[in-house]
């Protein structure tokens, strides 16, 4: 990859991956708040601004490192504070704050296919944006349905993991919780002996596949 298609390509990618990472983190804020802890409030954390929530290495060193090298691309930000103990059920409320993020994701997974199937409707009537629309669409479902299956894996600290530790019973819940102080080592392992890719691309396949098929999308 030369230079100038470096640059186009941080182009395309640069508004989704700042997007993807931000409204999952400020929607376990808002849910933390709806549910009885205003700690992400109190913070500033409930903003839409990336630069609140942007985490130097996750969401820009890994993803640009990741695009140039053409791997599996995926980032983070800072993750949003939440006190459990303020929240009006705990143990339930913890899932439904974890959820928020993922979800998050969902929807704007449905928004960038929209906007990816308006640039591929428009295409041919000469508007210069529509390629580069259709294009920052794609990379929008891509970015998003990553982040949604990657945090949805049953693994602590993950958004799965404590989605899982919130809906079982609390003696199986505080065996997983155990994991937690392991689960990024746990992680690397997975992302180094591309274990994690096996895991994770059949099921971003049969969902991306389904979201393409509804929107009536090509398969680029």
């Amino acid at each position: 990859m030369n230079f100038d298609q470096i640059i186009q390509t941080i182009s395309i990618w640069i508004i989704p991956v700042l997007f993807a990472v931000t409204l999952h983190e400020a929607a376990h804020g808002y849910a933390a708040k709806r549910l009885g802890d205003t700690t992400a409030q109190m913070l500033g954390r409930l903003s839409l601004n990336p630069l609140r929530h942007v985490d130097p290495i996750g969401t820009v060193v890994v993803p640009l490192v990741l695009l140039v090298l053409g791997g599996f691309i995926f980032g983070w930000a800072k993750p949003v504070p939440v006190n459990f103990n303020n929240l009006r059920h705990p143990r339930r409320d913890m899932a439904l704050v974890s959820a928020a993020g993922p979800m998050a994701n969902l929807g704007m997974i449905f928004f960038w296919a929209l906007l990816m199937k308006l640039g591929l409707t428009i295409v041919n009537t000469g508007n210069s944006f529509a390629v580069p629309l259709a294009l920052m669409g794609r990379a929008g479902i891509s970015i998003n349905l990553v982040l949604m299956i990657l945090n949805m894996l049953p693994l602590p600290p993950l958004d799965g993991g404590r989605v899982l530790s919130g809906v079982l019973p609390p003696v199986w819940s505080e065996r997983l919780d155990r994991i937690e102080p392991y689960g990024l080592i746990i992680l690397v392992v997975l992302l180094i002996t591309h274990m994690l890719s096996m895991i994770l691309g059949p099921i971003y396949s049969l969902i991306g596949n389904g979201i393409y098929n509804m929107f009536g999308l090509p398969h680029l």
